[in-house]
């Protein structure tokens, strides 16, 4: 770096000692001489005058800051133990004491050489404005305080290395609790014999005990399919940098159907205490449980979490004990209420609404309990479910609005949320902080903002959709509390998560299905609620045109005002993986001064982890996201970025 106080160093009067040799070889030659003689009276005239007004400006600059200290005699900064240096209003060095010189310049003479160049990425400014600024010079750390003076600046370091050193090395070893579920044990064990099964838990246990050597700690069994780790700070930060590939290790292990294992990992990292670490562990594995499993996640201080993982498609509970108990509590509930309401997520479909219909007769008749489905039906997606049921029960009053639900819920009122489990989404959000009970029926991948205060949160990330979570329900509920009319709405409800059983379809699925089938549900008039008009199609089809397709991903945009342009994006998300070679499609609109993204995948890509960066949620398969405030070119520039960083 060049010096900014150049007169300061001997080496430029050189050129005045040069000039006059010149001048004196050019004797013979007058009017030469003479210029070149010139020149260097002139140079060396002005070199004095810039060096003594640069020893004027630095003695300034020394007087100002001996009226800052007290010491006696300015001389003794020379032998101070602390480097210090003056600077000018420029940040060129001034002056410095014998310990900057040995320390800071490294036996470099710096006289002259600009500050920045040792406080890089911090500015001089930075240095005097904040107390203490921890810079790094060499292989040592200091932290450096300043103060203005009439003239300048003073600095003074403070060689901290052995402490911030002491610092990070405790930072680092700080100890963290792992916990680790074994997610498909029981999957894989059934239908083999119990060699292979024995095999498959030695071959994980192996995985993970070299894991737990890599990463400087231990590893002890809690249960059949569970475990606890304990290790420190900087091999989390490590296994961060990687990816936590030991989820990669964990599924080269195959059972004699060539299936593979999966594990969830949860951290608890940063916390005070080792009690605190392993309750946020506890968090993070069920949070890592419930958004499908084969996943990382990282619990911080606040409600901050960390996801690694979760490319795979997830592996359904065929075991129905749960849900037996879910309906033996929720009727227990129930009874203890005056009145229940049911919502969906807002703008809702046929799964919200089907589900919602569900437990809306499963209450009513089951339990004879009063029961609402409280629905803004202006900005529903799901108008021909509203149709059938207005129809058929004509003189009934089932759907409240959000204002009269409002006059009815009391402290004994039950909500009870369907499809999704985000107090935000809901469809009236202030019911969940006047009713007295709230419960959860959702299958979406759980989200780090979720509704915490049920005192019944049913969460299946493996079910199909809401609907066939509540046809489970209501078997248990009282067999027969559903109609021919319900039993169209719940299976419309699956057929659309499913793309008509093709998409996240298990073996409960078909079951859930054929009980709705001996209930009387007729595939005929569920196709029926799928008819588009002319127009909607029409409008798909243009959408289709448009859309751009690379490696396997479709990207489709509009920005044309287009009624149910929710139904239609939709819609044309799922359309475009019927093209050979598409297995994950994204249609973006507009809508109310933002950007919407619809999400649809084949399974081999989760939509969800890609659409959670942009703020969305939803799972494995299907998924969205709503962009306030920007148009649809930076929402498809964003989402472009959020799928190279997923990729990466």
């Amino acid at each position: 770096m060049r010096k900014r106080v150049w007169v300061a160093s001997p080496a430029y009067y050189l050129f005045s000692v040069v000039m006059l040799g010149m001048a004196a070889l050019s004797w013979p030659n007058r009017i030469l001489c003479v210029s070149e003689l010139a020149a260097a009276v002139l140079s060396a005239v002005v070199i004095a005058i810039l060096t003594v007004r640069m020893k004027a400006r630095t003695s300034a600059v020394i007087r100002s800051a001996k009226q800052v200290f007290t010491a006696k005699e300015y001389d003794a900064f020379d032998s101070f133990a602390l480097p210090v240096a003056i600077v000018g209003e420029a940040g060129d060095i001034l002056w410095y004491n014998n310990a900057f010189y040995k320390s800071i310049c490294l036996k470099k003479d710096c006289v002259g050489d600009s500050i920045s160049k040792f406080l890089y990425p911090r500015t001089l400014k930075q240095a005097i404005s904040e107390s203490g600024v921890g810079i790094t010079i060499g292989s040592r750390q200091f932290t450096l305080y300043g103060c203005r003076t009439s003239g300048g600046s003073l600095l003074y370091f403070v060689d901290d290395t052995y402490y911030k050193r002491i610092s990070r090395e405790y930072g680092e070893k700080r100890p963290a609790v792992v916990l680790i579920s074994f997610d498909n044990r029981d999957e894989l064990s059934m239908g083999t014999s119990s060699m292979d099964d024995a095999k498959i838990a030695s071959a994980l246990e192996a995985v993970l005990v070299i894991w737990a050597r890599d990463m400087g700690g231990f590893i002890r069994r809690l249960g059949d399919n569970r475990y606890v780790m304990m290790t420190d700070e900087i091999h989390i930060a490590h296994e961060k940098e990687k990816r936590f590939d030991i989820l990669d290790r964990v599924r080269e292990i195959k059972n004699e159907q060539n299936y593979s294992a999966t594990i969830s990992v949860g951290i608890g990292r940063g916390a005070t205490t080792l009690e605190e670490s392993e309750r946020w562990a506890r968090q993070a594995l069920d949070m890592a449980l419930g958004r499908g499993g084969d996943q990382v996640a990282i619990k911080q201080k606040g409600d901050s979490y960390e996801f690694f993982g979760g490319v795979s498609k997830g592996v359904e509970k065929r075991d129905k004990v749960r849900t037996r108990v879910i309906a033996a509590t929720l009727s227990d509930t129930i009874a203890a209420c005056d009145t229940v309401l049911i919502m969906g997520h807002n703008h809702s479909d046929l799964d919200s609404l089907g589900a919602a219909i569900g437990m809306w007769a499963a209450v009513t008749r089951g339990l004879q309990k009063r029961a609402y489905v409280v629905i803004n039906k202006a900005q529903s997606l799901a108008k021909p479910m509203l149709e059938i049921m207005e129809q058929a029960y004509a003189e009934e009053t089932i759907f409240l609005s959000p204002d009269d639900a409002f006059d009815l819920v009391t402290k004994k009122t039950m909500v009870i949320v369907v499809d999704t489990h985000s107090p935000t989404f809901v469809e009236v959000p202030e019911l969940l902080d006047i009713a007295g009970n709230i419960v959860v029926i959702d299958h979406h991948r759980m989200m780090v903002k979720h509704i915490k205060n049920a005192v019944v949160f049913y969460h299946e990330p493996y079910a199909s959709s809401a609907s066939e979570m509540v046809a489970e329900l209501v078997q248990y509920i009282g067999s027969s509390v559903l109609t021919r009319t319900e039993a169209n709405l719940l299976l419309a409800g699956i057929m659309l998560d499913t793309k008509g059983f093709v998409l996240k379809t298990g073996v409960r699925t078909f079951e859930a299905a054929a009980y709705l089938r001996r209930r009387g549900a007729d595939t005929v008039q569920v196709k029926r609620m799928f008819a588009d008009s002319f127009e909607t199609y029409l409008a798909k089809t243009q959408i289709i045109s448009q859309a751009e397709i690379s490696e396997g991903c479709a990207v489709a945009c509009t920005e044309e005002s287009i009624p149910d342009i929710r139904i239609v994006a939709a819609q044309a998300a799922d359309e475009l993986l019927n093209i050979q070679g598409v297995t994950v499609s994204f249609v973006i609109f507009s809508e109310n001064g933002g950007a919407n993204i619809s999400a649809r995948s084949m399974g081999d890509v989760n939509v969800q982890v890609i659409l959670e960066r942009l703020g969305g949620g939803g799972h494995h398969s299907m998924a969205g996201a709503q962009l306030k405030g920007v148009t649809v070119e930076q929402a498809k520039a964003q989402l472009l970025a959020a799928i190279r960083e997923q990729q990466g």
